[in-house]
């Protein structure tokens, strides 16, 4: 997962977590608020109620002679009032807000009541209790609306800044993207590298983009030396063993040579001969990365698999090998070396017919795909190769035991030969394989746009 999504995902889900905790956190304070404004509201009233009593005095609110309690409620009986004057000599009650039930025309609520008492005001006036409740339904409604209203106003918010986080992230993020994209994706080799640096004002992308130039300036230079030490070594290898190949040539036409003499020279041309195949190959592999072979050529893969086909006839032939052919399509590589993609497709078939079975099968097969690019899968019904072995396939020089006992040893130089003729055409070369039940080579060749462009030897 993207560095960004992980971010983006991170916030979300703190934010959700925000919101899951004001759902629990904001009901019982929402209550408490609604409480609160509810004994705001009933104390407002009782400053009202005593400033209409000083205006008017208690007896506007006495029911006749009978001095009555006077009780006054809304149409909705949501909220009332009571004036209950008190004996001569009755204690004040202290004042105080609970809730209890009252009833109010027949009908049972629960209220909210402030409760409090005043003494007589003047000379000849009576001490009275004073009630103002307000219905519980009041606060409940009132409660629900401001929890509705806060989980709103908090999941907007989580929301809100969700966006602006992950807007902020992929401003932030940026310079890493570009890194990426323009420094590190489709480099195929040192050579294609971009060191112009990106623009940031972030110092740890700064110091980022700096040490990954640094690093491959180092690699560049490595891999400039490597190929010309192989480049020169191979050269000079050449000249020495062509002289040993010549003088070994001219001992044997010796008829005075001894015969233990001659098998020992003829076993010393042979190990010569494989010292020199290997020179070659060194030295093909060096000017192919050197770039001194040309891509100037269309090459029709279909004439190149029967060629090889034909050159490996007898060899498959004592192994008692079928071999099918399946190309189709457009498979014509516009931008492309004829002797190359032979060398290429005669290591790869040279190898399904080296390492399958007696009377095994070879199956090629070849379909474009999207782009003008085109697929060529070689299969075979060989042993296999073991997975902890397929990561180093294509590394030179690394040899692996075959899993039979009576099969070659594998694997050498021909299968880095073919993974760099295929970086040359801009192709990729990779293997499937399964144990006891064959190998796969795939070869991808990209789209024919930009083929010429470059080499790009496999990473």
């Amino acid at each position: 997962m993207r560095l960004e999504a992980k971010l983006a995902l991170s916030n979300a889900l703190s934010k959700l977590l925000l919101v899951l905790l004001g759902a629990l956190v904001i009901p019982p304070i929402v209550q408490r608020v609604a409480v609160a404004h509810t004994d705001q509201r009933l104390r407002d009233k009782q400053h009202r109620v005593l400033a209409l009593i000083a205006r008017d005095g208690l007896q506007a609110f006495e029911r006749g002679e009978r001095a009555e309690t006077y009780a006054d409620y809304n149409i909705f009986k949501q909220e009332y009032i009571t004036v209950t004057p008190l004996p001569a000599g009755a204690p004040l009650p202290a004042e105080r807000i609970t809730e209890e039930p009252r009833q109010v025309d027949q009908q049972v609520e629960d209220f909210r009541i402030l409760t409090f008492a005043r003494p007589p005001g003047v000379p000849g006036q009576r001490a009275f209790r004073l009630e103002i409740g307000s219905s519980l339904d009041t606060v409940e409604l009132l409660t629900g609306t401001l929890r509705r209203l806060a989980l709103w106003v908090l999941v907007a918010a989580s929301l809100l800044t969700v966006l602006s986080d992950a807007a902020f992230a992929h401003y932030l993020l940026a310079p890493l993207r570009e890194l990426i994209v323009r420094k590190l994706r489709g480099i195929r080799q040192p050579s294609d590298f971009q060191f112009k640096p990106i623009d940031t004002d972030t110092t740890d992308f700064r110091r980022l983009d700096d040490r990954l130039n640094s690093l491959m300036r180092q690699v560049q230079s490595a891999f400039a030396k490597e190929r010309e030490f192989m480049s020169n070594v191979s050269h000079e290898l050449l000249t020495p063993v062509s002289i040993l190949q010549s003088r070994f040539e001219n001992m044997l036409q010796d008829p005075t040579l001894p015969e233990p003499h001659a098998h020992q020279i003829v076993e010393s041309q042979r190990t010569l001969y494989r010292l020199r195949n290997t020179v070659r190959t060194l030295l093909l592999i060096a000017n192919i990365e050197n770039e001194q072979y040309l891509r100037d050529e269309p090459v029709r893969l279909s004439d190149v698999v029967a060629d090889v086909a034909e050159e490996l006839d007898d060899r498959r032939q004592q192994r008692d090998i079928s071999l099918a052919v399946d190309l189709s399509g457009d498979d014509v590589r516009p931008h492309a070396n004829a002797s190359l993609l032979h060398t290429l497709l005669r290591n790869l078939l040279s190898n399904a017919v080296k390492y399958n079975r007696e009377g095994g099968h070879i199956h090629v097969i070849g379909r474009p795909i999207a782009n003008g690019g085109y697929t060529l899968r070689v299969e075979d019904t060989g042993l296999g190769i073991a997975p902890d072995h397929l990561p180093y396939l294509f590394d030179r020089f690394r040899r692996f035991h075959a899993n039979a006992p009576n099969s070659p040893e594998g694997y050498g130089l021909g299968l880095p030969i073919a993974k760099t003729i295929a970086g040359f055409h801009g192709a990729t070369l990779r293997a499937e394989s399964e144990v006891d039940k064959g190998t796969v080579f795939v070869l991808d060749f990209g789209p024919t746009v930009g083929v010429a462009a470059g080499f790009m030897p496999p990473s």
